[in-house]
């Protein structure tokens, strides 16, 4: 595996540190006054989930792990765990419902998403950046309110609730942006 200098860390790279795998989630590059230059890095563990904050100087080496991506299809949800098929092996695997967080109620059933893997051992998922939705409850149609740049609450079709531009009525299609869970456009 290549190892990068304390420096070059970057969000979203995944690192071997204190024999587990982290993701670094914030990057502080600070230089103070007296000494030398160091990263500050959050870090979170791709296992548990729990935080880390470490100091990384530039002198100080850290082995970069590059995981692999594979598209998956998701088929349902079983006492709490999502099962995936690979598209191209048909092999099936599990994953926590946590593992996708507050984003868990943008996945529908078929939906391919791009799972991360580490060996063998599946560790993270993501789903695309936008989804399409129907909106089945929201404030009515008012004309002549579209010059201020007003927002009105909205109810999705998975509960999820997200603001929309006041020309958006009940039963339309949207597209939502899954990592701003905000509205994007009209689908």
């Amino acid at each position: 595996m290549p190892k990068i200098n304390g420096n070059e860390i970057r969000p979203g790279n995944v690192l071997e540190h204190n024999d587990g795998l982290w993701a670094a989630v914030k990057v502080d590059h600070v230089k103070p006054g007296k000494g030398g230059a160091f990263a500050q890095v959050e870090l979170r563990n791709l296992r548990n989930g729990s935080k880390l904050n470490e100091r990384f100087r530039s002198a100080d080496k850290v082995e970069r792990v590059r995981l692999e991506q594979k598209d998956q299809q998701f088929l349902y949800e079983n006492d709490g765990m999502l099962v995936f098929m690979d598209s191209e092996s048909y092999e099936q695997i599990e994953l926590p419902a946590d593992l996708l967080g507050e984003r868990r109620p943008f996945l529908q059933d078929g939906m391919t998403i791009v799972v991360e893997f580490y060996e063998s051992e599946a560790l993270n998922a993501t789903l695309p950046q936008k989804v399409v939705c129907k909106i089945v409850e929201t404030e009515p149609v008012v004309k002549g309110q579209t010059a201020a740049n007003s927002f009105k609450p909205a109810v999705l079709d998975n509960g999820v609730k997200v603001m929309v531009p006041p020309f958006i009525g009940q039963d339309e299609m949207i597209v939502v942006n899954t990592e701003t869970m905000e509205y994007s456009e009209r689908a």
